[in-house]
């Protein structure tokens, strides 16, 4: 099992299993391992609410995991996915739709 941080999480980066794309980053605790495996869509722990979710439980958009990697040092996750839609909750593609350029955030098209 990965090496959770001392509240029982550890990073979990969401990639498109097709295009490598990064979509999103999230917690995940060992319930959410468990459930992502036992069920085959991600589900995370959200800090903010304190509370397992499933992403696109309410959307639609759901991420269907192809595989789980984990890190050398075990402490963080890449999860290869295949979305459903959208994977950001603002409608974008990715949660990574800005650049930061010359001190400044430019939207970039995903």
């Amino acid at each position: 099992m990965p090496k959770f941080d001392a509240s029982g999480l550890l990073t979990a980066v969401v990639v498109h299993a097709e295009t490598g794309g990064v979509l999103m980053v999230a917690f995940m605790n060992e319930e959410a391992i468990a459930l992502t495996r036992q069920t085959g869509k991600a589900h995370f722990w959200s800090r903010s609410r304190q509370a397992m979710w499933m992403k696109g439980e309410s959307s639609g958009n759901v991420l269907s995991v192809r595989e789980i990697l984990v890190d050398c040092d075990q402490d963080a996750l890449v999860l290869r996915c295949d979305p459903a839609g959208p994977t950001c909750h603002t409608g974008a593609e990715s949660c990574f739709y800005r650049l930061l350029e010359d001190d400044a955030l430019v939207r970039v098209n995903t």
